[in-house]
């Protein structure tokens, strides 16, 4: 079993590096997780019924919020280069990625991650400039929605599984959560290029309209890829449980990088115990939340964001995972002085 998973879990983190499954990664997770599954003999009908269920919310809210920017285009669109042009642009792009970041705890992080391609598709940045501030608005999303329970299934898990309060996981990680939010603000502040001003004086008529067939497309890649993440969770759950689980929490920390390519919600539930102090807790945590940014598979925003602005595997590690990299030594050494 243990062989078999490991050979799917290098399969999953390089192919889509390749241009078949790149073209076609949904599809390729998805063989990827009943794969899993089927290794780990922990198939049965209950986990398929939470595989065919759990995708239904997250494409409604896709479809849903891709329908009303089509049809609510002309007006969001002026609405936003408005305040684009109201605003020192660095200041607005900062501003738009701490704000969503901080909010999506309360809006969930899949309608932030709605948001945040509706609107940098709205921009019209260069392409290098458009996918450094997806990345970096994902790394914020991710983080920010853990705030509290209704912003994300890791943070509905952990406070579940502890029975503690609403507001434990600001507590908890507040202090550590929020700066990183905003450094990661103000970090797509300077990572992008402003437009010049003919860009963002063009008429909103201007701009690509969706195709109905487009958004409902986009919308059934998101059901499978979340169908396929559930699979994978639940395939390498086993794994987890018998390998990773006694460790100290400092390796756990750099192990939680599998986030990067796995359901961090599934690596909480199978991680978190109410016997844990909450240094550990926390360690834990913020190394689920991190590299949760550092692939697209690693987060449903990244998933939604990169889907619908056309980003690739590739062009999306090339930038993120140097980014996820550097924050994860960063907070390591943070845990070191102040203590974990």
């Amino acid at each position: 079993m243990i062989i078999g998973l490991v050979i799917i879990l290098l399969l999953v983190l390089f192919l889509p590096f390749t241009k078949l499954v790149e073209k076609n990664l949904e599809v390729f997770l998805f063989i990827m997780g009943v794969a899993a599954v089927l290794v780990s003999q922990v198939l049965d009908w209950p986990l398929i019924k939470e595989a065919l269920v759990h995708p239904i919310n997250i494409t409604i809210a896709v479809l849903i919020a891709g329908l009303l920017f089509r049809w609510f285009k002309g007006p969001i669109e002026k609405g936003i280069l408005g305040i684009s042009r109201a605003l020192p642009y660095r200041l607005f792009i900062a501003l738009f990625v701490i704000i969503l970041g901080l909010i999506s705890s309360m809006i969930t992080a899949i309608v932030a991650a709605i948001i945040l391609a509706s609107v940098v598709a709205i921009l019209r940045l260069d392409r290098k400039s458009e996918i450094r501030l997806v990345i970096l608005a994902c790394f914020a999303i991710g983080l920010g929605a853990a705030l509290t329970p209704i912003g994300e299934p890791l943070s509905t898990i952990v406070v579940g599984k502890l029975n503690e309060d609403f507001f434990y996981l600001l507590k908890l990680v507040g202090s550590s959560v929020i700066p990183f939010v905003v450094i990661f603000g103000i970090a797509a502040a300077f990572a992008i290029k402003v437009p010049g001003e003919q860009k963002l004086s063009k008429s909103s008529g201007e701009s690509e309209v969706e195709s109905y067939s487009e958004i409902i497309i986009r919308s059934f890649k998101i059901y499978l890829f979340v169908m396929a993440l559930t699979f994978l969770g639940a395939g390498f759950e086993p794994f987890i449980e018998k390998y990773l689980l006694n460790l100290s929490p400092l390796i756990l920390y750099w192990i939680n990088i599998l986030s990067a390519i796995l359901d961090n919600a599934t690596l909480a539930a199978a991680e978190i115990s109410p016997a844990m102090s909450e240094p550990t807790i926390r360690a834990i945590l913020m190394g689920l939340m991190i590299s949760g940014g550092m692939l697209i598979p690693g987060n449903i925003p990244n998933i939604i964001a990169a889907g619908k602005l056309k980003i690739t595997s590739l062009e999306y590690a090339k930038f993120a995972f140097p980014v996820g990299l550097v924050a994860m030594v960063g907070y390591f050494i943070i845990m070191l002085i102040v203590g974990y």
